[in-house]
């Protein structure tokens, strides 16, 4: 069993981090590589809130474009291409069509106009360039599309991730770089000098229910939708900061087609997505105010029925029902408090230091975290320019010794196993890999369902500071968002744990 007093040793840090989420992760990457000593707790998993539930994509955000956010979408184009450029094995290009029709809000025109913005503030750090699409060349691309009314379309591209591993190598190389770091941590509430500056915190281990103290000079909460009640733990009369917003998506058995769909909803007018997701598709997503606890946010009947209502006026040759959804899940969005039609609340971020020396991070959207990361380390430096690059090595990056033929050759496996722990884990495949070659028994699949093998398991455990179960399947190898007939999978990924 772990002592959080063997992890976290030093009398003090330069930093504590409250929050495990994708900018409490980039925070710690980033300020361990300054040479900062740096403390980061997370209460559940890396991940396990909105850092894991978003609709997976690396985008500039190109409905923000109707909210003339040219900054911000600027910015997050930059970031796109750098993220997309720097770990390559998790994120990826995807092409997006957006079918328009007789009558739409968003006319051709507009849309057209929209694209070509789009590409020029993207600049030199353009993906693939934007085109016009005929009715032909629509329903080419996608067959089962609405043919009514359809005046013709455009194409440009964005790019997909993996939300959750993205964090977790944030996590992984911050630990790399010195951090000590710990899940499973809860703040039970901070420590203060004289009675007003907080000089850390009293943390919970959540595994054992031991408590210790972690002090430091600085710290930081990046707790996204706990925002406000972690306000109220340090200042009870304290006022809202966020506005939550739920986001919904359903994970569908079928794949619907090869490119990805930005669809305009005919009942409320906004935008949601159709994604291609491995032998899936992914639709979402809802965008609803939130009043309930961030802890219990989970999707109800009506966010579900959205989806597959809306949707289903695009193809209505699929028939899309609700027995075919693998997976829903519901994410909350941490905005800067305002009011207002939530599809129209700014996705900017601000950075807030409160009477009693906590600085808390707030808003902001997942394509943009190494930018607020930067901003939030180069406040602890006392205003200090960091001079990232253009270039964000995480710890999968790199490039290969093998390809996946010679390393199935190698390691005796099938180059679509290997192929898959390369997209999986970049050039950390091969300490996978090395487990197999201890014990054969660790090539051995999961489950038909998909090609992850045993060894991933014991990785995610020994290496990867996974805990229970559900750590592995939703976050370390993401077999939740799979349809399994027989449920081997999970029943395998219990026993070994258990072992």
């Amino acid at each position: 069993m772990r002592d959080l007093k063997t992890i976290f040793n030093k009398e003090e840090y330069d930093v504590l981090i409250i929050g495990g989420g994708i900018n409490g992760a980039a925070i710690a990457n980033i300020a361990s590589r300054q040479g900062l000593s740096v403390a980061l707790v997370e209460k559940e998993d890396f991940a396990s809130g909105t850092s894991s539930r978003s609709t997976k994509l690396v985008h500039g955000g190109l409905r923000y474009l109707e909210n003339f956010e040219f900054d911000l979408v600027r910015e997050s184009l930059r970031e796109r291409y750098i993220q997309w450029k720097s770990v390559p094995h998790l994120v990826k290009p995807l092409r997006f069509i957006i079918p328009v029709y007789k009558g739409d809000r968003r006319p051709l025109w507009m849309m057209k106009l929209g694209v070509f913005l789009y590409d020029f503030l993207s600049g030199k750090y353009v993906v693939e360039k934007h085109q016009t699409l005929t009715t032909k060349d629509v329903i080419a691309a996608i067959p089962h599309i609405k043919r009514e009314g359809l005046v013709g379309g455009v194409a440009y591209s964005d790019c997909r991730m993996d939300d959750a591993r993205l964090c977790l190598e944030n996590i992984l190389s911050a630990r790399e770089s010195g951090a000590h770091i710990a899940n499973y941590a809860e703040a039970v509430s901070f420590l203060k000098v004289g009675t007003q500056l907080t000089a850390g915190a009293n943390i919970k281990d959540i595994l054992t229910g031991k408590q210790i103290t972690i002090k430091a000079h600085h710290v930081i909460c990046a707790v996204g939708p706990w925002t406000n009640e972690i306000l109220r733990l340090d200042t009870p009369t304290e006022q809202d900061k966020i506005r939550l917003t739920k986001g919904v998506h359903i994970i569908y058995k079928d794949k619907i087609a090869d490119t990805a769909l930005l669809l305009q909803a005919g009942k409320d007018h906004r935008v949601f997505f159709v994604i291609p997701f491995g032998e899936h598709s992914l639709i979402g997503t809802t965008d609803t105010d939130y009043a309930g606890k961030p802890d219990e946010v989970e999707s109800d009947r009506d966010d579900v029925e959205y989806l597959l209502s809306e949707a289903g006026k695009f193809l209505p040759n699929i028939k899309l029902q609700r027995e075919n959804i693998v997976a829903t899940f519901a994410g909350l969005r941490p905005l800067v408090f305002a009011s207002g039609n939530p599809s129209k609340l700014s996705r900017n971020h601000v950075i807030e230091e409160n009477k009693s020396g906590v600085m808390y991070i707030m808003g902001g959207k997942y394509t943009t975290y190494r930018a607020i990361a930067q901003q939030c380390v180069e406040k602890v430096l006392s205003g200090k320019k960091l001079n990232l690059g253009e270039d964000y090595p995480l710890y999968g990056s790199g490039s290969h010794e093998m390809n996946e033929a010679q390393l199935a050759k190698t390691f005796n496996l099938s180059i679509a196993t290997c192929a898959y722990l390369l997209s999986k884990y970049g050039t950390k495949c091969k300490d996978v890999l090395n487990l197999v070659s201890q014990d054969r028994k660790l090539a051995e699949l999961l489950c038909p369902c998909s090609l992850a093998i045993k060894a991933q398991v014991v990785y995610s455990l020994q290496s990867e500071m996974a805990v229970t179960a559900d750590d592995i399947i939703w976050r370390r190898l993401s077999l939740g968002y799979h349809f399994c007939a027989t449920k081997q999978c999970r029943k395998v990924i219990d026993t070994l744990c258990a072992r």
